[in-house]
């Protein structure tokens, strides 16, 4: 741009810097990382090999290419690049994915013979299948019920608690009830790899019933004891991962005076404000002898797996190694399930954009089958109208003897 007049190459310095920008705000630290990590063994695989590391087609015979790429991701799967243990069949397609070639996966004319014959082109996506069956099935982090966060917030409630106790707890409530992830209320030591960023301070907004019963807004300046008498509090989006920029997710008080998340919410900001005037503060702060300190996911992490000790979750048929932080999220999406939520207000308060929360309900837990064998057992007195003709298939389908008995 040296050649342009002032005028034009400066609108074309803030067109490059308003790309730069967008790039940056898109890329994600943490995979940014692990693509170039995985480039960086990708070339230096091919160049001990002797091969092309682009693949070009003119320099590399199709054969020789799927072969080496699978042979990459061979050394991938077995977990050369990583901790030396064999990693599951996505992260190899990551790996994959990361060297950027794009090369058919499927059987084809093999390009190095004229005579038209068909072989076996070491397909990838045979092998990748291959990958998929030998993984064990995952494992999912099993939900809590609201006992546990109680169980954390009675804990941090009593005199003799720490401020770090009375966090952990308000922050377990408020985890559970807001379906939030781990991310959103505690402090991540790789912060600056996740686009997910913690609720501060001044994201938290509370509200207080009028004379005439109406919901209105407290200031920021608001009392403490507004605050703890407030009826209802909102925590606004600002840059989530999986959710929707600036949208707000709420909840009014459910009648008890403590295990409450506005009641928790209230004393996490009013406990931040009488050691700090930062309203950039992350609800996971907490202070001590005026030193600040912060709530982290392995924090958490070692509190639940204590209360669910505490709480005999064992014998409830819940290992206390598959609960996880992510407990508390999809413990709070059951709880609204299993009370008769829709989906659609479990996927609004969770924030997610299509039905992959599903995931979250444990359709494995006794409650979700409760009631279904006697729905079952009940005849029905169905009708089959294929062809447009009505057969009573009832007496085919049970005997009379069953019928008689039902109908008793």
């Amino acid at each position: 741009m040296d050649g342009l007049p002032d005028s034009v190459r400066a609108e074309f310095a803030r067109d490059f810097d308003i790309a730069d920008k967008g790039f940056r705000n898109g890329r994600v630290a943490s995979t940014t990382q692990t693509k170039e990590k995985y480039r960086r063994e990708w070339f230096a695989y091919c160049k001990t090999l002797g091969v092309d590391p682009h693949l070009e087609a003119a320099t590399t015979p199709f054969q020789t290419r799927a072969r080496v790429l699978s042979g990459f991701a061979a050394r991938t799967r077995r977990g050369a690049f990583g901790r030396g243990r064999q990693i599951a069949a996505g992260s190899v397609a990551s790996a994959i994915t990361a060297v950027g070639q794009a090369i058919s996966l499927d059987t084809g004319v093999n390009p190095t013979k004229n005579d038209g014959s068909k072989d076996l082109i070491y397909p990838l996506q045979v092998m990748m299948s291959g990958f998929k069956k030998e993984d064990p099935a995952t494992v999912k982090k099993l939900p809590v019920e609201v006992d546990i966060p109680e169980y954390l917030a009675r804990l941090g409630r009593h005199a003799r608690s720490s401020a770090r106790d009375q966090a952990i707890g308000d922050l377990s409530l408020i985890g559970f009830y807001y379906l939030l992830r781990s991310a959103e209320y505690t402090k991540n030591r790789s912060r600056d790899e996740k686009q997910t960023v913690e609720f501060r301070v001044i994201d938290v907004t509370f509200f207080k019933r009028d004379a005439q019963g109406k919901l209105r807004q407290l200031p920021r300046n608001a009392s403490q004891e507004d605050i703890l008498a407030a009826d209802s509090a909102t925590l606004r989006l600002t840059n989530q991962k999986n959710g929707w920029k600036g949208v707000c997710i709420n909840h009014h008080v459910n009648g008890d005076s403590y295990y409450c998340p506005v009641k928790a919410l209230a004393r996490r900001v009013l406990h931040i404000q009488a050691n700090s005037d930062d309203v950039e503060l992350g609800l996971h702060t907490f202070f001590n002898n005026e030193c600040e300190f912060n709530i982290t996911d392995a924090d958490i992490r070692e509190a639940l797996k204590f209360a669910a000790k505490q709480l005999n979750y064992a014998e409830r048929g819940i290992p206390i190694d598959r609960i996880d932080t992510h407990s508390l999220r999809s413990g709070g999406a059951n709880a609204l399930s299993l009370a008769g939520y829709s989906d659609r207000a479990i996927m609004k308060m969770g924030r997610w954009k299509s039905k992959t929360f599903l995931e979250y309900i444990s359709s494995q837990l006794s409650e979700f089958s409760q009631g279904m064998s006697v729905s079952m057992s009940k005849v029905l007195n169905f009708v089959n109208v294929e062809g447009g003709v009505c057969h009573d298939i009832t007496n085919i389908a049970i005997n009379t003897e069953y019928a008689n008995a039902a109908a008793a």
